[in-house]
């Protein structure tokens, strides 16, 4: 495994080799103590953020790419905060626009039944400290019925593919973090043809959350 990074984690790329596969994680501008990191999983959902002059890093795509990218850069430098934003398939009637998340949790991982086995949790759900609603985050994109139904029974109102690991790899680092999603879709069979028509609508609503939120600090 190798990582390159450009010098004093200014706007640059970091590359992870696995075999003959290389995926590119962005780092923009520089991450420092007194300013929050914003994290997101694709450059479309950041498109609207760079107005803000914050780091924003952009991990790609799935739990174990957002792991591996916030670890990375906070083993090097540490932030007031880590805030992930992002798109979000929405699981409950009625449930849109900007939505900063309470709970998190695994909807692909069995922590019950890991816990049964060694007496441990590796995966429990993770309570950010605020009123909202319950991301369920996982490796799987939710497009069909038949894969909302389990979700639905299981108290989870949104679905995503980063908010846990990225909620879990800031707690690590002892950093506060926020779970900030825009609704993209309703996580059923035209979820894909739904998130492309409005990712640019979802970043820049995102882009707006993140303008008040800086005017109230």
């Amino acid at each position: 495994m190798e990582w390159k990074s450009s010098r004093g984690f200014s706007t640059g790329l970091i590359w992870r080799r696995v075999e003959d596969s290389i995926a590119v994680v962005k780092l923009h501008q520089t991450i420092s103590l007194d300013r929050p990191l914003l994290v997101v999983a694709l450059e479309e959902e950041a498109q609207h953020l760079h107005v803000s002059d914050l780091p924003v890093l952009v991990t790609g795509v799935g739990k174990v790419c957002a792991a591996a990218a916030l670890a990375s850069v906070l083993a090097r430098q540490r932030p007031s905060r880590v805030i992930n934003l992002g798109t979000a398939g929405s699981l409950r009637e009625g449930l849109k626009g900007t939505q900063v998340v309470g709970r998190v949790e695994q909807h692909d991982f069995d922590d019950e039944a890991i816990f049964g086995l060694t007496g441990e949790h590796f995966g429990a759900a993770i309570d950010l400290g605020v009123s909202g609603p319950v991301l369920g985050s996982g490796d799987l994109f939710v497009d069909s019925v038949a894969k909302r139904a389990g979700l639905v029974g299981r108290g989870i109102d949104l679905v995503d593919m980063e908010g846990y690991a990225v909620a879990f790899t800031a707690r690590q680092f002892g950093l506060p973090v926020t779970l900030v999603k825009e609704i993209s879709d309703s996580a059923d069979e035209g979820a894909a043809l739904t998130w492309r028509e409005s990712v640019d609508e979802c970043a820049e609503r995102l882009g707006e959350w993140l303008r008040h939120e800086l005017r109230g600090s």
